[in-house]
């Protein structure tokens, strides 16, 4: 089975109308991984619906706002990802733990009336992200890594640099915005990001606010 960009070269390669899954905080990229575990009655039949199809979902964090349809369900964002299910597992309990591999960003044209009590959505998908070669050479990953090393001397962290430094710019960039411990609008904001090194430069400037206040902080409690 392919997975990720190899089985998606066109925008019509993707269906018009998906699955989306809305979950706060969560972040999937193009070229991520993302593992869920599934319990949900609606989303158990997403599941089984699109393992009976193309294995496509819309990951979709709720509107930034607290808002919410007629219906009670939460407006969603207006940027999501598309992944497709590259490994699923049944567990005895009735759960169903998967794995997501982003494809693409999406953005939502309009939701429609679904079945299995999931939602669904009409999108449009960034389609250069289908084949486009990411310009690793633009990202400033010296600066990406100095950051990242503050980040985890602040947090009394490690981190495996063998691994690290092994890495490509575009895996590095995705990993560290994917497992980034912040907030939903901050996971929104280095979605919405346009390129690889606008995504990176955005990762810092969340990083570097985040040490700043940190700093604040721990200069106030010793005051």
């Amino acid at each position: 089975m392919k997975a990720g960009n190899e089985t998606y070269l066109e925008a019509t390669d993707i269906s018009q109308i998906i699955p989306v899954f809305p979950l706060a905080g969560a972040l999937l990229l193009p070229g991520g991984q993302m593992p869920l575990n599934i319990f949900e009655p609606r989303y158990l039949a997403m599941i089984d619906d699109a393992m009976h199809g193309n294995r496509l979902i819309g990951m979709i964090q709720p509107a930034l706002k607290q808002s919410e349809k007629p219906s009670k369900e939460p407006l969603l964002c207006e940027i999501g990802c598309v992944g497709r299910i590259t490994a699923f597992q049944e567990c005895g309990d009735g759960r169903y733990m998967i794995n997501l591999t982003g494809i693409c960003r999406y953005r939502i044209l309009e939701e429609v009336k679904g079945k299995g009590g999931y939602r669904q959505c009409k999108i449009g998908v960034f389609a250069e992200e289908l084949h486009e070669e990411h310009h690793e050479g633009d990202v400033d990953r010296d600066a990406l890594l100095t950051t990242f090393k503050r980040y985890l001397d602040a947090n009394d962290m490690e981190a495996d640099w063998e691994s690290i430094d092994k890495a490509d710019n575009n895996t590095l960039v995705t990993a560290l915005c994917m497992m980034s411990p912040y907030g939903p609008a901050e996971k929104q904001a280095l979605l919405e990001a346009p390129d690889l090194k606008n995504r990176a430069d955005t990762l810092i400037a969340i990083t570097e606010i985040y040490l700043a206040r940190e700093s604040d902080n721990s200069t106030n409690r010793l005051q």
